[in-house]
């Protein structure tokens, strides 16, 4: 008691308090070093895992606004096609419906699909189809809610069509492959050249006149027959287009087409 009130008021020993600190500050160092150490380690397994969690999470998110990107492309393309089609609605002038392919029919030898429109919507039988870039085929059984549609390819379909250029009729006829269609009864005199667009008549009431259908590719003319051989490429996406466009007939045009039909199913 007698040192403590002499250093509080004289601070004689100030210096020995400081020399005494000195002297053991290693010892507390020591003491505190394994508290230090263990503080340490959990903060740095805490910011770890913390690190593990949030980079998880952003992986998570990054999936996500992955996922989200690619849906964002499906979307745009998807309504680039249906502006497409919007489009040949305009071009066309006349009544037509969306409808959405929902399946290929599995029959051999055969091109045919199911759209999502059926009798409910007021499609019927040989009802033209067609997608943004030409004529796609043509309606040939109707359900409730579905229907199924004959590609313009399938060895089973014709429909009437003339050269854009100078009006030359035909019949294309369709080969069974998705790339070809094949002119009928073309006289080797008639003017056809390569590259020439085919459009529809509109003889026999079933497809509107002047739509795109095929754009020649070949044409040999062989002096000893009578038919030149006419090939020409279909225009519409055959194979790709997922919508199309049901063309609805004046009542008058329909009815008095009665069941006439330019294929045979």
């Amino acid at each position: 008691m007698l040192l403590f009130a002499i250093d509080v008021n004289s601070r004689l020993l100030q210096g020995a308090r400081a020399t005494l600190a000195t002297v053991v500050s290693p010892v507390y160092i020591i003491a505190e070093s394994p508290y230090r150490v263990s503080r340490e380690a959990s903060e740095t397994l805490a910011t770890r895992e913390s690190l593990i969690a949030r980079n998880a999470l952003l992986e998570r998110a990054n999936l996500e606004l992955a996922q989200r990107a690619q849906q964002y492309v499906v979307l745009r393309e998807e309504n680039a096609r249906l502006r497409e089609l919007l489009g040949s609605r305009q071009r066309l002038g006349a009544d037509v419906l969306v409808a959405e392919l929902i399946g290929v029919v599995p029959t051999p030898n055969t091109f045919q699909v199911e759209i999502d429109k059926g009798a409910d919507a007021g499609a019927y039988v040989g009802q033209a189809v067609i997608d943004a870039n030409g004529l796609f085929g043509q309606v040939v059984e109707v359900a409730q809610f579905t229907s199924r549609v004959m590609l313009l390819v399938d060895a089973a379909h014709a429909v009437p069509v003339q050269v854009n250029r100078n009006d030359v009729r035909s019949i294309a006829a369709g080969t069974g492959r998705l790339d070809r269609l094949d002119l009928e009864y073309v006289p080797i005199t008639a003017d056809i050249r390569e590259g020439d667009l085919l459009v529809s008549s509109g003889l026999g009431g079933h497809f509107p006149r002047g739509y795109p259908v095929a754009e020649v590719v070949s044409v040999v003319v062989d002096p000893t027959l009578q038919y030149a051989q006419v090939a020409a490429r279909p225009l519409a996406e055959l194979d790709r287009s997922r919508h199309v466009l049901l063309v609805f007939e004046p009542p008058d045009t329909h009815a008095a087409s009665g069941d006439t039909s330019e294929s045979t199913p």
